[in-house]
C-alpha cells in the first residue's frame, strides 16, 4: 500500500493513494484520522480493504503533506555511508550517530524548502526514512525489522554554518521548512528487498549523490535496534538513515541550494520526492552576540 497525507479544500485527511488518485481513509475507518492514528490501532488491514475503492480525489487536487506531520520522534542517523565519512573526514564511530529533527522543520512533496535569510549554506542530504509500524523496546537486530512498516523519502536539508556553531547539529537541522518528506508511505511489501534500492539526489536535474542502501555503515535492523535501547520506539516514530557523499559543502566549488532550485531525491521503488527553494521569509537576524 502507498499512504498520503494530505489537504483537499482546506482540510487535512490521508488515505490510500491508487492508480485513480486518492481513497479518503478519514470517512471510511470511524475514529482513524491520520496514518499515524492508523498504526497506532494496527489497522492497516482495515485500510488495505479499500484498496479496489472508487477514488475520492486526484491527486492534481491536494497538496501532499508530509505523510506523518505528527510524527512522535524524528531521529536521524548522522554519518551512516563510508563514502560520506571520508568526504567530511569524520573518524570512524563504534555506535551510530542520532540527532533529532522537528515535524515543523520539513514540508511534503512540492511545498517550497525555505532556505533561512540568516544563511546562504543551505545543503541538501537525499536520505531514505524509516517508519515504525508497532512498539519496540530494547530489541535485538535480529527482531528490529518486524517493528518496520513502511519508507518514504527525506531530505535532511541542512543550514551547515548554523549546524557546526556547536558540536551539537540540531540548530542546523530545525529551520522551520528546511527538509522534505514524502511523498508517500510506502508499506514494506511494496519493496521486499529495500537495501537493494538506489538512492539518489539531483539538484536542478544534476545527479550530485548516488549511492545503494545496502551501503549504509550501520544497517535498517541495527538502527532501529540501538534506537529502541535508549528510547521505547512507537508507531508513528520515524528513523531517517543518513546521507551518502556528495553533498554540497564537501565539494570543490561547493554546492548549496538557492532560490529558484528544484531538489529532487529518488529511492528506486519508491518514487521522487521533489521540491522547489524559496527564500524564506520569517523574519530572522544573527544574534547579537555572534
Amino acid at each position: 500500500m502507498k499512504l498520503a497525507t494530505y489537504l483537499h479544500a482546506g482540510r487535512q485527511s490521508f488515505g490510500l493513494v491508487t492508480s485513480d488518485g486518492l481513497v479518503d481513509l478519514s470517512v471510511r475507518l470511524p475514529g482513524v484520522d491520520s496514518i499515524r492514528s492508523l498504526l497506532e490501532r494496527q489497522a492497516l488491514a482495515d485500510a488495505g480493504a479499500f484498496v479496489n475503492a472508487a477514488a475520492d480525489h486526484h491527486l492534481a487536487e491536494v497538496t501532499l503533506l508530509p505523510p506523518l506531520p505528527d510524527a512522535g520522534k524524528i531521529l536521524c542517523a548522522g554519518v551512516n555511508y563510508e563514502d560520506h565519512r571520508k568526504e567530511g573526514d569524520q573518524p570512524k564511530a563504534p555506535y551510530p550517530t542520532f540527532f533529532m529533527r522537528f515535524n515543523d522543520s520539513h514540508v511534503g512533496h512540492g511545498q517550497a524548502l525555505e532556505r533561512p535569510s540568516v544563511s546562504e549554506q543551505f545543503d541538501y542530504e537525499g536520505e531514505l526514512a524509516v517508519v515504525i509500524g508497532s512498539t519496540a523496546e530494547g530489541v535485538s537486530r535480529e527482531e528490529a525489522l518486524s517493528h518496520v512498516v513502511g519508507y518514504s523519502l527525506y531530505n535532511d536539508g541542512s543550514v551547515r554554518d548554523w549546524q557546526t556553531h556547536t558540536s551539537q547539529w540540531g540548530p542546523g537541522k530545525n529551520f522551520d521548512r528546511s527538509g522534505a518528506f514524502g511523498p508517500y508511505l510506502w508499506t514494506v511489501d511494496e519493496v521486499p528487498d529495500i537495501t537493494a534500492s538506489r538512492l539518489i539526489t539531483r539538484l536542478n536535474g544534476e545527479v550530485l549523490q548516488q549511492a545503494v542502501v545496502r551501503d549504509m555503515t550501520f544497517d535498517i535492523a541495527t538502527l532501529v535496534s540501538y534506537a529502541s535501547t535508549f528510547t521505547t520506539l512507537r508507531p508513528g516514530d520515524v528513523i531517517v538513515t543518513g546521507t551518502p557523499a556528495g553533498v554540497g559543502i564537501a565539494r570543490n566549488p561547493q554546492v548549496f541550494m538557492r532560490p529558484g532550485d528544484v531538489i529532487e531525491i529518488e529511492v528506486t521503488g519508491l518514487g521522487v520526492l521533489s521540491n522547489p527553494v524559496v527564500e524564506s521569509s520569517r523574519a530572522a537576524q544573527e544574534p547579537s552576540w555572534l
